[in-house]
C-alpha cells in the first residue's frame, strides 16, 4: 500500500521533537498487513488554494497502478491566515476530493485543530467536514475535542504558541485512530 500525505506542516509533524507528527504515531499505531510506502508531500502554512494548485502533479509520480494508493489530506489553519473565504476554502476541499475520487483514490481527512489564527477555526473545521460529508470522505474532528484540552493548549504554549509538540501530536493520533482511521486503512 502507498499513502500519499498532502497538507501543512501539521502533517508534516512541525515541532515534535521525535520527528513523528500524528501521521507517524498513527501508522506506527496501525495494523497494516506489510509495510506501507509512506510519501510525505506537505507544505508549511499551505492554505486549500494553494493546496488544491499542486497536489495532483506532485501525487501523480507516487501513485501505483499495482499497489493500492491512499490519499491522507491534513488541514490546518491556512485558509485563515491567508484570508480566504469559507466558500472558497469548501470549494478548494471539494476540487481535491473530487480529483482524488476520478483517480480513484481513497481520501482521508484531518480537520484543522484549535491555534492561534485570525478567524473562526470551528467554522472552517465545519465546512470541511460538511464537504466530506457529502463525499462520504471520513473527516476527523479536531477542534471541538481539543478547543478545551487543557494538556493541548499547554502543549502549544510550550513549544511556540502556534504548533503543538510531542503531546498534541499524540492527542492529534489519538483522535484520527478513534475517528475511523483503521477501517478507512483495512478497507481495500
Amino acid at each position: 500500500m502507498r499513502i500519499v500525505v498532502i497538507g501543512d506542516e501539521l502533517a508534516a509533524g512541525l515541532g515534535d521533537r521525535r520527528y513523528l507528527g500524528w501521521v507517524g504515531r498513527v501508522l506506527a499505531r496501525s495494523e497494516l498487513t506489510e509495510p506501507a510506502y509512506l510519501a510525505s508531500l506537505t507544505m508549511p502554512q499551505e492554505d486549500t488554494t494553494a493546496l488544491a494548485h499542486r497536489w495532483r502533479t506532485e501525487c501523480e509520480g507516487r501513485i501505483s497502478h499495482q499497489e493500492e494508493t491512499r490519499l491522507l489530506v491534513g488541514l490546518g489553519v491556512g485558509d485563515l491566515h491567508s484570508g480566504l473565504s469559507l466558500a472558497r476554502s469548501r470549494l478548494n476541499l471539494a476540487n481535491i476530493l473530487d480529483g482524488a475520487n476520478d483517480a480513484r483514490l481513497p481520501s482521508f481527512v484531518v480537520g484543522p485543530p484549535p491555534l492561534r489564527a485570525p478567524g473562526n477555526i470551528e467554522a472552517l473545521s465545519d465546512a470541511f467536514a460538511d464537504v466530506c460529508e457529502r463525499r462520504s470522505v471520513p473527516f476527523v474532528h479536531t477542534y471541538g475535542p481539543l478547543s478545551g484540552h487543557e494538556q493541548w493548549h499547554a502543549d502549544v504554549a510550550a513549544f511556540d504558541g502556534v504548533h503543538p509538540g510531542q503531546i498534541g501530536y499524540g492527542l492529534l493520533a489519538w483522535l484520527v485512530l478513534n475517528q475511523g482511521f483503521s477501517s478507512w486503512i483495512a478497507h481495500s
